[in-house]
């Protein structure tokens, strides 16, 4: 499987460079979620290693020429921190690309201090937060056998993360049927975080209780008020708007 793919279009990020550090045939996650477009996850991961090496990178960004994108975007098939050696990808696609550098997690691994110090090298970070307790988070995450950690861990790694921090800190909030009664909670959880930005998304896809309407999600909206700026995969999401940097 190859490391690089794209550009692809994305109602968030404009046109966008996909790096996958893991570069499986299946998924690499801590979690199951119910609304992964991938299914279930058939190889877990609870802690990291190595997946791809910084030579083969190398070799693709060397193969891939001139390229039209908006921003590179760490992704793929799982989750990208499970990739140890994720310090050294981000530097050689810095090497090569000087366009911004985004991570989209499910944070899953961010209590472990040598996942946030790694997060520092983005210019910006997504990171994943669908429920304001435990029980919710696993009935929505389904976190893998022998994952290690709490909600309430998860939280706190974000805290930090947040602390130390100088880039952009995304929140994407899935909304299914099943969290949305929660969106109260979740947007006052928010608000102790201090992201730069929250995406309110839904999945678009048969998930769990099935996706949000627009009418649920325009109540929703209504919890977040007062946060600035706030995304909606409505409407953002039907309009194509174009990327945000500092």
């Amino acid at each position: 499987m190859r490391i690089l793919y794209g550009p692809v279009d994305s109602w968030r990020f404009g046109r966008s460079l996909g790096v996958d550090p893991l570069a499986g045939r299946a998924k690499i996650c801590p979690f199951s979620c119910t609304y992964c477009q991938y299914g279930p996850t058939p190889t877990p991961a609870v802690g990291r290693r190595s997946w791809v090496s910084v030579e083969r990178l190398q070799r693709e960004l060397e193969a891939l020429g001139q390229v039209s994108a908006d921003c590179v975007t760490f992704a793929g098939l799982g989750e990208p921190t499970a990739a140890a050696n994720l310090r050294e990808l981000v530097l050689a696609v810095r090497s090569s690309l000087a366009l911004p550098l985004i991570i989209l997690t499910g944070s899953g691994l961010i209590p472990r201090a040598d996942v946030r110090r790694d997060l520092l090298l983005f210019d910006q970070v997504v990171a994943a937060l669908d429920s304001p307790d435990e029980a919710l988070f696993r009935q929505i995450r389904r976190p893998v056998s022998g994952y290690p950690y709490s909600w309430a861990a998860i939280v706190e790694g974000l805290r930090q993360f947040r602390r130390a921090y100088r880039g952009r800190l995304v929140l994407q909030m899935m909304y299914l049927q099943v969290n949305v009664h929660a969106a109260p909670q979740m947007a006052a959880l928010a608000r102790t975080l201090e992201p730069d930005e929250v995406q309110l998304n839904t999945p678009l896809q048969p998930a769990l209780g099935g996706p949000i309407t627009e009418t649920q999600m325009r109540s929703v909206e209504r919890a977040f008020a007062g946060m600035a700026p706030v995304r909606c995969v409505y409407v953002d999401g039907q309009t194509q708007t174009r990327p945000r940097f500092p």
